[in-house]
């Protein structure tokens, strides 16, 4: 019994410690890198269930339009919260989204071009028309993030 309880204050003191070495908070005004963050957060919520549906072959014409009408109206959210004064922890953009700023606008409207025809093929509510343009959305975050996300 008290071995256990040793090793149950053990873990305890384990996980407080990990818990205390978390990320940064973005205490600067309007918190622009947490704002961004959760921007992108909220666009991955609406992203990921169409590929789900994808991958496991359950498509939901009315689901996926649904998701896809989100990932468009929430896709402006994190490009104006990206400001000169932005690069500070808890940041996970590399400095080339401001020494790169026309190539990362270029990955911008490619991702904007690719929810667009996104939208459009979930509009005819055929699944066969909506599965290249989900990758090549997919895509375009990929390139992005390989250049201008840290790992």
């Amino acid at each position: 019994m008290r071995k256990s309880l040793k090793n149950c204050f053990l873990l305890l003191s384990t996980a407080l410690l990990l818990a205390a070495c978390g990320t940064p908070e973005d205490t600067r005004p309007g918190q622009p890198v947490k704002t961004r963050q959760e921007a992108f957060k909220d666009i991955l919520r609406s992203f990921e269930p169409m590929g789900k549906m994808l991958r496991e072959d359950r498509y939901d014409a009315e689901r996926f339009l649904g998701f896809a009408e989100a990932v468009v109206a929430k896709r402006d959210g994190p490009w104006s919260h990206f400001g000169p004064d932005t690069d500070y922890p808890p940041t996970k953009a590399t400095p080339a989204v401001w020494q790169q700023p026309e190539k990362f606008e270029a990955e911008r409207q490619a991702f904007f071009k690719a929810t667009d025809a996104l939208l459009e093929a979930a509009r005819s509510k055929d699944a066969k028309q909506v599965d290249a343009p989900y990758k090549a959305a997919y895509d375009t975050c990929k390139s992005c993030h390989s250049t201008f996300k840290a790992r």
